[in-house]
């Protein structure tokens, strides 16, 4: 199979360089052409054409904005699809958004997914993201061997748009242990206890989680330690919960309060600072 990645961000960029490495047939496009040289593979001058030579399209873009802009158009995403193709909309969106996609999709003959992936770039490199699909059964059959090389699990959860209510249901979790993590070190930072001594005891707790392992050095080391999830991309994914909580009569006061924290520290101009950075936000107030 060849398979296409449209947006060579953090984690669409390791997605393409996973499967280079795996042997796969990669063709990368991203707004920014030096972001997809940097993956090693072969460049399309634009969204239309990589998806024409691809069996298996991988979309992995910032916010819904972008990714309807990707498909729509004549040098779009959608533009090139042939019958048979299988795209899979990996970004975390609303699951209305992949739902308005898809009349795009299937007018060309071709079948959308909708499969967020949860994990972080060290997973994606060792292959190891989990996959949440939703959409036909014929579609994550055709695109699971390309899948397989990315993730150790795929998770068909249900119709279009399932995969997308699943991860905000995970982002929920996640989130929520990243406000409750800053919030703990601030307080025994503040206490006289220094972080790393904090960290160890609460790794080595009932929270211990691969999560408060992988972002062990962003809490410690701040400022050595490269970006994996922004705060604006935080506040983001937290705003896409509010309005599906909105939609479905849900109550998220946890949630909610996330959200806010997340959009004061935005506004405090720690937008592009790694998720950690809630920590320095608390320690500024």
């Amino acid at each position: 199979m060849r398979v296409a990645i449209i947006g060579t961000g953090r984690m669409g960029g390791g997605m393409a360089v996973r499967l280079r490495e795996s042997g796969a047939d990669v063709v990368v496009w991203n707004r920014t052409p030096e972001k997809a040289s940097a993956t090693g593979c072969a460049v399309a001058p634009t969204a239309r054409e990589a998806a024409a030579s691809a069996d298996v399209v991988i979309v992995s873009l910032a916010d819904d904005a972008a990714v309807l802009a990707a498909y729509d158009g004549p040098d779009g995403v959608a533009a090139g699809l042939r019958a048979g193709t299988v795209v899979v909309e990996s970004s975390t969106v609303d699951p209305e958004t992949v739902r308005r996609l898809e009349p795009l999709v299937s007018g060309r003959g071709a079948t959308l997914l909708d499969g967020p992936v949860s994990g972080s770039i060290a997973l994606v490199e060792k292959g190891q993201l989990t996959f949440m699909v939703g959409g036909p059964p014929s579609g994550v059959d055709k695109a699971r061997p390309v899948l397989d090389l990315l993730g150790r699990q795929v998770f068909h959860v249900g119709e279009l748009g399932s995969g997308e209510v699943v991860k905000l249901a995970v982002n929920t979790v996640v989130l929520a242990l990243n406000q409750a993590l800053a919030e703990a070190l601030v307080l025994a930072d503040r206490a006289g206890v220094p972080r790393e001594t904090t960290y160890e005891v609460l790794a080595n707790s009932a929270i211990g989680s691969a999560f408060v392992s992988y972002k062990r050095a962003s809490f410690e080391r701040p400022d050595e330690t490269p970006v994996a999830f922004s705060l604006d991309l935080v506040a983001k994914d937290l705003d896409l919960v509010r309005q599906l909580a909105e939609r479905v009569a849900a109550r998220m006061p946890q949630a909610d309060t996330n959200l806010g924290v997340a959009t004061a520290a935005v506004a405090a101009e720690l937008g592009g600072r790694d998720m950690s950075a809630v920590a320095e936000y608390l320690r500024q107030l």
